[in-house]
């Protein structure tokens, strides 16, 4: 199984990439992650409407060159739809099964992700109705995609 995350930005602080560096580690006895970043574009202060829907549909431009026809695509969107770790699991099991073997998880910049992307995505995900900043959800993916194997194998793994 594959399992890429494709991210607007980059990492920059120590502890973050240590972190998704920690998580891939632990993942790679289940998958093989890959973590793709595409470049934020840059958001002018008291940016219109006009400028940020431009901004997103680069964004996801470069997002969607990233992303295989045969993907089953995740994204991550506060409307998305809000699941248990149990329930997440299942959903990972359940799409391997239909055999797909590559899933693209999807995490926007500060604005968030152009509809194209969301209208791509096989599943719209959210953690909460809380904004995270795109490095804090990177890891709690990891460490939920990890669980999730945990999860499906039985395996103990602290709750």
């Amino acid at each position: 199984m594959n399992i890429n995350l494709l991210t607007v930005g980059k990492l920059k602080e120590k502890y973050w990439v240590g972190a998704v560096e920690e998580y891939k580690k632990r993942l790679s006895s289940y998958a093989k992650v890959s973590v793709v970043e595409v470049p934020d574009e840059p958001t002018p202060d008291n940016a219109s409407a006009a400028q940020e829907e431009q901004i997103k549909r680069k964004e996801a431009e470069k997002l969607l060159a990233k992303v295989g026809e045969r993907d089953y695509v995740i994204a991550l969107a506060i409307e998305g739809k809000s699941i248990t770790s149990e329930e997440f699991a299942e959903q990972l099991d359940r799409m391997a099964i239909e055999r797909f073997s590559t899933f693209t998880f999807v995490i926007g910049g500060s604005l968030g992700l152009h509809e194209t992307v969301l209208k791509r995505a096989n599943y719209k995900l959210s953690f909460s109705k809380f904004t995270f900043p795109h490095q804090m959800v990177r890891v709690i993916l990891l460490e939920q995609v990890y669980r999730a194997f945990r999860i499906q194998r039985g395996e103990p793994y602290h709750k």
